[in-house]
């Protein structure tokens, strides 16, 4: 029995709009089924299932409204009847034709509104997954992936820490998203992405969910292992007592570098440069006793009413950890952990070198930085230490196909992405980190200064080569020695570690 519609539904528009959402509706059934029982598709299976698809889908059931009015509007025009003497559209279910479309309505709808409901769900869902945020634009993101999955946040979703909860920052979050797909469809993205400094959102809304200011955290042993850039690839050790906390329990953030978030201080601090490098005024407020001091660089102090125009930000935990999830280690740290993992021999004469040097060059992509990290070692050896390519070609390779490997963690040419081009702030090695205020140079009215003293945040326990450990009490501390002998005690303690380690320093 042929299926009587009414007169305007005869239409190519509507005709087209049902074919686009009947097609559509099977396409997303068939790809559902796909990603749920065979778990196939990934990250882009899901952006079509549940972003794409359901636009065309709604596009298509767009239309058929559309066809039927203007379909009305011509039928109105010839004089048909039932147009020109009824101008609004009416139901009367004793005919048949109403009967049949309303029955459809009425189904489709109830159809159309449950698949809604369940597709905006997993698309909610969706759209919070690492597997959107880092695989969706693979070549844009694929840095960020990469740091994230080797980061003590690799079992934290992205949107913990980039959106949080509550739904007007999940719909800033979308909005911010849009603009960023339209620059990667047009190829305006930044090389490096700019880290989202100022529009983040506050660590006490998001770091403070698991971190929070009450908890205890104790003193740390921190044991470093580090290799110099001599022939031997001489072993130089050095532990640490770091000072997170109080000495004791009882103490709560009294001292220790978690003092700056105690509830009894206030701390806030005025930048000059988009990635808060540059710190030349810092405001402490007591408020237990109400006392206020205002420390100012001595080296650029603020010109009159700069301050006017510059934003104060109370310091919190992304001011110092702000590589928490994405931190892209220098060449210098992660040979370092390559040869004490053992997977770079240090039987290689001078690999320590070579490897720091070649991983430092710029590249402009990374096939070529692996083929040219390769030609470069191999080359190195062939001219200088032969009897190394004949007797241990085994160690060379392996050690050259460790090399590789922790340059594809740390380097990505083709998003100009390397560890110079983002400062990590905790400590004061490859970048100001802690100096940043703590360098003896901001000084109060009253004489007042934020020291650099190593002792405020770590003691020394021991250090030197591995049988010569020069060695102190956990309780007391070891004045530094740089390793090498080839740097004079003055140079040092004049100047800031990143002076001279920033970029591929030693």
């Amino acid at each position: 029995m042929k299926l009587k519609l009414p007169e305007s539904t005869k239409n190519w528009t509507s005709l087209v709009g049902a074919t686009i959402a009947v097609i559509t509706l099977l396409m997303i059934i068939f790809l559902l089924t796909i990603s749920l029982v065979f778990n196939q598709g990934g990250s882009y299976l899901g952006l079509i299932i549940y972003i794409i698809l359901p636009a065309f889908l709604i596009a298509g059931l767009i239309l058929i409204p559309i066809g039927m009015i203007r379909k009305r509007k011509q039928l109105k025009a010839q004089g048909a009847k039932e147009y020109v003497s009824r101008p609004l559209p009416f139901v009367d279910l004793n005919i048949p034709e109403h009967r049949n479309a309303t029955f459809i309505f009425i189904i489709g709808t109830a159809v159309f509104l449950f698949i809604s409901a369940v597709g905006s769900y997993e698309a909610f869902h969706f759209t919070e997954s690492v597997s959107f945020c880092g695989k969706t634009c693979h070549t844009v993101m694929i840095p960020e992936f990469t740091a994230y999955q080797s980061s003590p946040h690799a079992r934290v979703r992205c949107v913990e820490c980039h959106v949080g909860e509550g739904a007007d920052w999940y719909v800033r979050s979308k909005l911010s998203g849009l603009r960023q797909v339209y620059k990667t469809i047009i190829g305006d993205v930044p090389k490096p992405i700019l880290t989202p400094i100022h529009n983040l959102r506050p660590a006490r809304e998001t770091c403070e969910r698991c971190h929070w200011p009450q908890k205890f955290y104790s003193r740390s042993i921190r044991m470093e292992r580090h290799y110099l850039r001599d022939v031997e690839n001489s072993e130089w050790d050095i532990n640490l007592i770091m000072k997170v906390g109080a000495k004791f329990d009882a103490l709560g953030l009294q001292e220790g570098i978690h003092w700056h978030i105690n509830s009894n201080v206030k701390v806030e601090y005025a930048a000059t440069d988009y990635r808060r490098q540059n710190i030349p005024w810092v405001k402490l407020i007591d408020k237990n006793t109400g006392e206020i001091t205002i420390f100012e660089s001595t080296d650029e102090p603020l010109d009159k009413g700069a301050l006017d125009t510059l934003e104060i930000r109370q310091i919190d935990c992304i001011d110092c950890h702000n590589r928490p999830s994405h931190n892209y280690k220098p060449p210098e740290i992660f040979i370092n952990t390559a040869i004490t993992a053992g997977k770079i021999s240090r039987e290689l004469p001078e690999i320590k070198s070579i490897a720091v040097s070649v991983c430092s060059e710029d590249y402009s992509t990374t096939d070529s930085a692996l083929a040219g990290i390769r030609k470069t070692i191999e080359y190195f050896y062939i001219e200088n230490y032969p009897k190394v390519i004949e007797e241990k070609n085994d160690l060379l390779q392996t050690a050259i196909s460790s090399i590789q490997e922790q340059f594809s963690k740390n380097i990505f040419p083709e998003m100009k992405v390397r560890w110079d081009k983002y400062p990590f702030n905790i400590g004061h090695i490859k970048s100001l980190g802690c100096f940043r205020c703590h360098d003896d140079n901001h000084v109060s009215e009253s004489g007042k200064v934020i020291s650099k003293d190593c002792n405020l945040c770590h003691l020394i326990n021991s250090q030197g080569e591995p049988g010569k450990l020069q060695k102190e009490a956990i309780t007391e501390s070891l004045v530094f020695i740089h390793p090498g002998g080839d740097v004079e005690e003055s140079d040092w303690q004049e100047s800031l570690c990143s002076d001279c380690h920033e970029g591929d320093g030693p």
